[in-house]
């Protein structure tokens, strides 16, 4: 798994436990995989359409840095399907994976539309061209 994104757990980012809130996390995951899928599919117009079940296996708290890191699982028609794991990186420890993140790639309509790509492509590969 490539980790993509590190974020720095500040006050606002607390729950009532003094912990990671929870929906914050998420709110970075779905930010990362939006912009994952964003660059691999080369369309600004892409949304998450489903996020499997989200296991909670340990926290974070205030000062710790956590990385977010995603790899593609599947290529599909209009989709681009992503699994997810945070961990902390103060402990090493896992926080959260998320095995199933469904990123649609959307036309000018809103609605989906085929991307064409089936592999995963880096930014290197793609000024060679």
């Amino acid at each position: 798994m490539k980790f993509h994104t590190r974020k720095w757990v500040k006050p606002e980012d607390l729950n009532a436990n003094g912990t990671l809130f929870g929906g914050r996390l998420l709110a970075w995951v779905d930010e990362e995989a939006a912009l994952y899928s964003i660059v691999q599919l080369e369309n600004p117009k892409v949304v998450t359409k489903f996020m499997s079940e989200i296991n909670f296996m340990s926290a974070a708290k205030q000062g710790d840095i956590v990385e977010i890191g995603l790899e593609v699982i599947k290529f599909g028609t209009s989709s681009l399907v992503l699994n997810c794991e945070v961990r902390n990186m103060m402990t090493r420890e896992a926080i959260i994976t998320i095995e199933n993140i469904i990123m649609v790639n959307l036309g000018l309509d809103g609605k989906p539309k085929p991307h064409g790509k089936t592999q995963i492509e880096y930014i290197s590969n793609r000024l060679s061209k």
